[in-house]
């Protein structure tokens, strides 16, 4: 009697496998690629087996494993760079109008960056303005476009690091990577407390005076909200319109221009915009 599934048969170093096991595997075969693999989650989900949330984080871990440090980074041109050479004024201006907590230093060009200053490091400089900001910087951790995602995330676990400047091909800054970049393509964006949520319809007003628009906003809430009349026929979401005028799905960093309108990328998921930059050409 031949195998029912010779397709599927035991790793070097395995236990032969029983009939009864063969056979149900035989009846009910497991999944042959990512794709199956997805089905079957999705196939999960909807028996109520699992919660919509974990199959959105089990896809994302499977999609990571495709995904490059240059797909996820910021681009340089969005980078909030500080100047070794900037008065501490400017520093601490830079430090509370952006929010963030970290920030690359550079000397003299962009491409020249020499470390990493943690914002809470800034204050020193208050107590103490005979420091050396040299001092304060931490280590500067590189790597290139092409490191995985899976990999990065290991190595940020191990290091203890949360940041990491990535370099293109011929040793140029292509653009910033954190920690939080790599475990939102696993569960999602992650809100916090600069995230503001006093929008309506996934229009949010930033402090220069842009606004910060959803990708799967109406655009019938965009037209309304800029004076416009972008067709709504034949597309539901500003993100839909915006891809199909550019010609496919831009990437974070880029920008579309489109009926007196510039759409800065600031955030892609899962094959879509997440969050536009929209301000208003200047005539």
């Amino acid at each position: 009697m031949s195998d029912p599934a010779p397709s599927r048969s035991s790793r070097p170093g395995e236990a032969p496998r029983g009939l009864l096991e063969r056979l149900l595997e035989f009846l009910h075969p497991g999944p042959d690629s990512k794709s199956e693999l997805i089905e079957t989650l999705a196939d999960a989900e909807s028996r109520d087996l699992i919660e919509p949330e974990s199959r959105q984080m089990l896809e994302g871990v499977l999609r990571m494993a495709e995904l490059s440090a240059g797909d996820v980074m910021v681009a340089a041109p969005r980078i909030d760079f500080l100047d070794i050479d900037a008065p501490y004024e400017e520093l601490l201006a830079t430090v509370i109008d952006t929010g963030h907590s970290r920030f690359p230093v550079f000397d003299g060009g962009r491409d020249n960056i020499i470390g990493i200053l943690l914002a809470k490091d800034l204050l020193k400089l208050q107590r103490a303005p005979e420091l050396n900001l040299r001092t304060l910087l931490r280590p500067a951790v590189f790597v290139p476009e092409s490191k995985g995602l899976n990999e990065l995330l290991r190595d940020f676990r191990t290091n203890r690091n949360h940041l990491a400047i990535v370099i293109d091909e011929f040793g140029n800054t292509a653009g910033l990577l954190t920690i939080e970049d790599v475990l939102e393509e696993i569960v999602g964006e992650i809100e916090d407390e600069f995230d503001e949520r006093d929008g309506d319809g996934g229009l949010y007003t930033l402090a220069d005076g842009s606004q910060r628009v959803a990708g799967d906003t109406a655009i019938e809430a965009v037209n309304e909200a800029f004076g416009l009349q972008l067709p709504e026929q034949d597309f539901d979401t500003i993100g839909g319109l915006v891809a199909h005028e550019h010609g496919r799905v831009p990437r974070r960093g880029e920008s579309v221009h489109l009926h007196g309108l510039i759409f800065h990328v600031m955030l892609t998921r899962g094959g879509a915009v997440r969050w536009f930059k929209v301000t208003r050409e200047h005539t």
